[in-house]
């Protein structure tokens, strides 16, 4: 709302200091410091609205210190990262820009889903919450829409740099070293130095204009990276800080590669996929980075709130569409290492036990509980120091997926 009344202020009145609401780099900056302050500052509100209302966490009995004593402990906190991402958002945001109303979609519908959950086990006193195939059909859903945007609508193109023959002299324009915008399936793969894979070609054996057909490939690819991120950080939300912390680790950094994508002049440098109109979603990423952040104020040990799956699902999802949108899913593996490694484990886990009952008649175990940040609890490892480690895991991940710009 206010990029668009500033920008109608310094077309028609040329208002000193109104031509700033232009750059992205400004909005972001000042989403970044709004959505901090709304979660640390008005976070506190929502936490006392939540012990009024008596949205208490029910703490399963699974052996680990201090659980006990988290019991009663508010849950339903990401409703404090969704405002406090939102309203900066609808503030300082181009509310036209495709992928801005694509992450505010996510965010609406993975936090409905998230508080679907969180009501019916606060609520309906039912431990499990949402049942499992609702919840996967939901991210399913979210992962149709959101491909069959990013693949259908008009406003998503990428740019490819021209052949050495083909460019130009730069001083001609700025499409001198790109062609026109195009729809494409193509996405980054990290490591290659022609890093670049079509996923329409897995229909190369249709025949001549399996192209046509991309889209298929391309929307079941979206929907198993929401599912399998949007779970990741569901498994992740299991102690005070770690996925909170854990994620906006993650999100300031796709923060770079969205602005780098975005910018012409840097994309051309480093040598990355060139997308237009995807820098505006460096505001939506950082207002996300600040919300985080100031919700850890209440998360970090002990926590005075829980984000529930109101928030570790909405972060998930959050995390995957941005990933896809700058085609840039295939480095979550990295960026998200903490993720993946919560998933792996109770994968294994359950997949162990399950072989060995059928096998030796008895279920083993391959660690001692899982997902793995418990399994570090068992071995009485406090759970801020468990927390921290991560933390300083995920900052080193972060860091070696930057480095990807140029390591090829």
């Amino acid at each position: 709302m206010l990029y668009y009344i500033f920008e109608y202020l310094n077309s028609q009145f040329n208002l000193p200091g109104a031509g700033v609401f232009q750059y992205i780099t400004f909005r972001a900056a000042a989403a970044f410091i709004l959505s901090l302050l709304i979660s640390a500052i008005y976070g506190r509100r929502i936490i006392n609205f939540l012990h009024r209302q008596q949205v208490g966490e029910t703490v399963r009995d699974l052996g680990l210190e201090g659980q006990k004593q988290k019991s009663g402990t508010p849950t339903m906190g990401g409703i404090i990262i969704i405002l406090a991402t939102l309203i900066p958002v609808i503030l300082l945001a181009k509310l036209d820009n495709i992928y801005i109303i694509i992450l505010i979609i996510t965010t609406v519908w993975m936090g409905f889903i998230g508080f679907l959950d969180d009501y019916i086990k606060v609520f309906k006193k039912d431990k499990d919450g949402l049942s499992g195939k609702f919840k996967v059909l939901g991210q399913v859903g979210l992962g149709v829409i959101v491909g069959s945007m990013l693949y259908f609508n008009d406003g998503v193109t990428i740019k490819e740099q021209l052949p050495l023959h083909k460019q130009v002299n730069q001083i001609n324009g700025k499409d001198s070293v790109y062609g026109h915008a195009h729809k494409s399936t193509k996405t980054t793969v990290p490591f290659f130095k022609d890093n670049e894979l079509e996923y329409s070609k897995a229909l190369s054996f249709l025949g001549d204009g399996y192209e046509k057909y991309g889209w298929i490939v391309f929307i079941l690819v979206t929907v198993f990276i929401v599912t399998g991120v949007s779970n990741g950080a569901n498994l992740t939300d299991g102690i005070d800080g770690l996925a909170a912390g854990s994620s906006a680790i993650i999100v300031i950094t796709l923060a770079v590669f969205a602005w780098v994508s975005g910018n012409i002049i840097f994309a051309n440098y480093l040598d990355v996929m060139y997308i237009p109109d995807s820098g505006e979603m460096t505001v939506f990423i950082l207002a996300f980075g600040g919300a985080l952040i100031g919700f850890l104020w209440y998360n970090t040990y002990p926590a005075q709130v829980f984000m529930g799956d109101t928030g570790s699902l909405t972060i998930g999802g959050i995390i995957a569409v941005i990933a896809i949108s700058i085609r840039k899913e295939l480095l979550l593996p990295i960026l998200a290492g903490i993720f993946v490694v919560e998933n792996l484990s109770v994968i294994m886990q359950v997949f162990w036990f399950k072989y060995t009952r059928k096998k030796f008649g008895e279920g083993r175990r391959i660690f001692r509980m899982a997902p793995l940040h418990h399994h570090f609890q068992k071995m009485s490892y406090h759970e801020s120091k468990i927390v921290v480690r991560f933390w300083i895991i995920g900052i080193l991940l972060a860091v070696f997926t930057i480095v990807t710009l140029k390591l090829r």
